[in-house]
């Protein structure tokens, strides 16, 4: 009906050019003042209304409001006293006086779209139409609606004409589309900024099994789809149900979401709702034990914090726009007076309905339509400071200040618009605009740029969807002892300079509603303990799981992933931890017996050595070749200490060291003992008739030689391995998944097999010659001493080789070390001992004579 309205005006004003004529003109509550510029301005002063019946023949009735709200009136003298104040303000739009518009929508659809649609169009009966259409608008902007689906269907209408609207207190996340509401802004934070203020306090709190409720219509409906995305999207948490709270009296459909309530294990329950929705919720059977969280349009109703209601909704916490303060309202509010609208009742009867609501009194006559209980005649005389109303308290001015704030965004938009110097404007051909030839598009130009900051401290910009910086007050209904219910702030949230919300709050201010003071646990299924993952329900949100154990190597109480390669799960399955790494220690027993035995085995060669050197003029030291005796006692030595490079952590350095040591020390040492032997075989060879030509092959220099040559080609053999492929140190994690072997691999199996088997050769070879010499005369037994050590030798060695194969890790180094220790004890005691007992114990056994002496054979 009244866009039909607004298309008859247009269509009138397109084809008659000399006049336009009203159809019709809407009864509506109001508050009018004169002005250059008329700002105007939507509020809910009444909040619900009773349409008369109406019939085809009858002429249409005003709609009676009902319910007088005195603070939808503060709101709008709020906006009354921000014009006064900047007519009075010299610096901001001087030389131009700024009047209103104030209309009433009685929280009614219809009557706020046609208080639009009026204050876009004019209430002149008839006006003559300029044949350039120029001149200023009725109103350049309008202030509201509050109601979301009020603004949504106003601006659908009015962004065609591009004529500003300024909420505020619609906060609907729909309202942000530029396309479709193109003039559209707003000073209160949309929805979308205060679903995620309240994701925020969610996670605060742990929160992650909630039910939402939410109101039937366009706020409702937009904040449901909202929340539900958010809410996923950052993991805060699942919804146990989603109900939409319908409009009207309907106690059988209150009654079924209560009882979802009831059976529901969620004990935090989200709001976005009006306040008929929880009175008609709460006088339903008791919802106790839940924690409410409301919504910006709840947290601040004095309707619900009442004593009746406490035992429910204390301890609420809710979401409330910036508090502000505004100097100077409340002696404006004590000074207005009907009078002051030169008693016009039937025009300005917004400030009638007020006088009489709060001094329960009547003017005569009453205005048309009006039907209540008759009261006492109203004189005008009365006082506001001796009558209890809350118009007069503005310790909590929060729609107020959004108010105070649009119509100062609308000023100083104005103001820059008159503030252009010609030649010099933004428009086509650098011009400006003007009050004469005003579009509205050019202000909203303006609007769009307005950047200032106002008394209280808060700065004023809109961004490119028309929303103002956002932030929030988190409230807390505290339960007082005289049953009644006090909001207190309690923290703040806001959007940061990286667009992310932060949260403050001071959590040893609220007041929790429950036995144990403390915030209510409310989940679908309790964290995972450490060491377990989740595993979904099926069937069920995704906060509701079952708890199992997570495998050897993975930890996470979410999802159970892999450590990394050097890491192993605790015991707990929470965390990852170094592995334990192992190789053969110093630290550890096995490591420090072979270590002492290594030891001993050097010292044992030490005193040997000292005992042949202090007694080497002896018989028994110069006949046992006493050079290469010396020689295959330092060699002992070497291999002795090489087995030290076995224990401790493989480095490079020792990976490398450790073969080549340990292969030339040995080498040396047989070749000492292969030498030794052949010189034993030369010499009785020589003692036979003819045999003095072997000695000449066996001197002292191609003794010396052939042991350096021989050792020689294992240095070269060492070489060419560690040039080639060289050993290095290798983290084995093949044979304990939770622990790091540490160990040398050969790199070249070529190399280290080429390194035993020339030992192997050398050791063979010395054997067979002794076995060979074995027949020698019995008092000198070398070539026995000689054999028997390397047979020793032998044994050890081919036990080595499948016992060092099996060996895990730190085991085949201990291994190898047991295999050198015990081929060279073998080969220290079988040569050295006898003759050292004989040195030691025996000194009488020293002499050339015993030494020289033949067996006694038969004649």
């Amino acid at each position: 009906f009244p866009v039909a309205l607004l298309i008859c005006f247009h269509l009138q004003s397109s084809f008659i050019s000399s006049s336009c004529k009203l159809l019709r003109r809407f009864y509506l509550n109001g508050l009018h003042k004169p002005g250059d510029v008329i700002l105007g301005g939507l509020f809910e002063v009444h909040y619900s209304s009773v349409f008369p019946e109406q019939t085809f023949t009858s002429a249409p009735h005003q709609p009676i409001c009902q319910g007088f709200d005195t603070l939808g009136f503060r709101h709008a003298m709020t906006m009354a006293f921000a014009v006064d104040e900047i007519n009075e303000n010299s610096s901001l739009l001087p030389n131009v006086t700024l009047g209103y518009s104030l209309y009433d929508n009685c929280a009614t659809l219809s009557i706020g779209f046609s208080a639009a649609l009026s204050m876009a169009s004019g209430q002149e009966e008839k006006f003559v139409v300029q044949e350039n259409c120029s001149g200023t608008p009725p109103v350049v902007g309008i202030v509201g609606d509050p109601f979301s689906t009020f603004s949504i269907a106003a601006s659908n209408v009015l962004g065609l004409y591009k004529l500003p609207m300024v909420s505020y207190f619609a906060t609907c996340s729909c309202l942000s589309d530029r396309q479709r509401f193109p003039s559209f802004f707003r000073t209160i934070p949309s929805d979308t900024f205060q679903v995620r203020s309240m994701i925020q306090i969610l996670k605060h709190f742990g929160w992650t099994w909630t039910g939402l409720l939410v109101s039937d219509d366009d706020y409702g409906l937009h904040v449901s789809r909202s929340f539900q995305t958010d809410l996923t999207r950052s993991g805060g948490g699942c919804l146990a149900y989603t109900e939409i709270l319908p409009w009207g009296d309907n106690p059988s459909e209150y009654k079924r979401i209560v009882d979802v309530m009831k059976k529901s294990t969620a004990r935090v329950v989200i709001v976005f709702a009006h306040q008929m929705h929880m009175i008609q919720l709460m006088e339903q059977q008791n919802v106790t034990g839940l924690q409410w969280i409301a919504s910006e349009a709840l947290t601040l109703l004095e309707r619900l914090q009442i004593p009746a209601f406490a035992p429910f909704l204390g301890g609420t916490l809710g979401i409330a726009v910036r508090r502000g303060e505004i100097p100077g309202l409340r002696q404006f509010l004590l000074r207005i007076h009907p009078e002051q609208y030169n008693n016009n009742i039937s025009e300005n009867n917004m400030m009638k309905l007020f006088w009489e609501h709060t001094f329960q009194c009547k003017f005569s006559p009453p205005p048309a339509g009006w039907v209540e209980d008759a009261g006492a005649q109203c004189t005008g005389k009365e006082d506001l400071s001796n009558v209890k109303t809350d118009l007069l308290d503005v310790s909590e001015l929060r729609p107020e200040y959004n108010i105070y704030k649009a119509v100062y965004a609308l000023a100083h938009a104005l103001n820059d618009m008159l503030s252009c110097n010609p030649g010099q404007g933004p428009f086509s051909g650098n011009s400006c605009a003007s009050l004469q030839t005003l579009e509205l598009w050019q202000l909203m130009y303006y609007l769009e740029k307005v950047n200032f900051t106002t008394q209280f401290g808060d700065q004023v910009t809109f961004d490119e969807n028309g929303d103002a910086l956002p932030i929030y007050d988190v409230m807390n209904w505290i339960w007082q002892p005289n049953g009644r219910i006090t909001v207190h702030s309690v923290g703040e949230v806001k959007r940061s300079t990286s667009q992310e919300e932060e949260l403050k709050i001071d959590e040893y201010k609220i007041f929790w509603n429950f036995e144990s003071k403390k915030p209510p646990t409310s989940v679908c299924s309790d964290s995972c303990q450490p060491g377990t993952h989740m595993v979904r329900r099926r069937g069920e949100p995704l906060c509701c799981f079952y708890c199992v154990p997570c495998s050897e190597g993975k930890v996470n109480s979410l999802e159970c992933f892999s450590c990394p390669e050097d890491f192993w799960s605790s015991p707990q399955r929470d965390q990852c931890v170094p592995k334990k790494t192992e190789f053969l220690s110093y630290q550890e027993p096995l490591g420090i017996c072979l270590t002492v035995t290594s030891l001993l085995g050097t010292c044992i060669c030490a005193v040997v050595l000292g005992i042949f050197t202090y007694h080497r003029g002896t018989p028994i030291v110069r006949a046992n070749n006493a050079e290469l005796s010396f020689l295959l006692l330092v060699s002992l030595k070497l291999c002795f200490l090489c087995s030290l490079l076995f224990i401790g952590r493989p480095r490079l350095w020792t990976c490398q060291l450790r073969h080549a040591a340990f292969g030339i020390s040995f080498v040396l040492c047989v070749s000492c003992i292969l030498v030794k032997t052949m010189v034993v075989l030369a010499v009785f060879k020589a003692s036979k008739p003819g045999g003095a030509a072997y000695l000449k092959w066996f001197g002292a220099v191609q003794q010396r030689g052939t042991v350096f040559a021989l050792t020689c080609i294992q240095a070269a053999i060492c070489t060419a391995w560690i040039v080639t492929m060289s050993p290095a140190p290798h983290k084995n994690t093949q044979y304990h998944n939770d622990k790091i072997v540490y160990e040398c691999v050969v790199g070249s199996i070529i190399g280290f097999s080429a390194l035993l088997g020339y030992i192997s050769i050398l050791a063979i070879l010395s054997f067979v010659l002794a076995f060979l010499a074995r027949n020698l005369p019995d008092n000198f037994n070398e070539a026995k001493l000689i054999t028997f050590s390397m047979l020793i030798f032998c044994s050890v060695w081919v036990a080595f080789v499948p016992a060092y194969i099996n060996s895990p890790g730190k085991y085949a180094d201990a291994v190898e070390v047991f295999a050198i220790l015990a081929s060279s004890f073998g080969l220290l005691v079988a040569l050295y001992g006898p003759k050292c007992y004989i040195i030691l114990l025996r000194p009488e056994r020293n002499t050339k004579k015993a030494i020289m002496g033949h067996r006694t054979t038969k004649c």
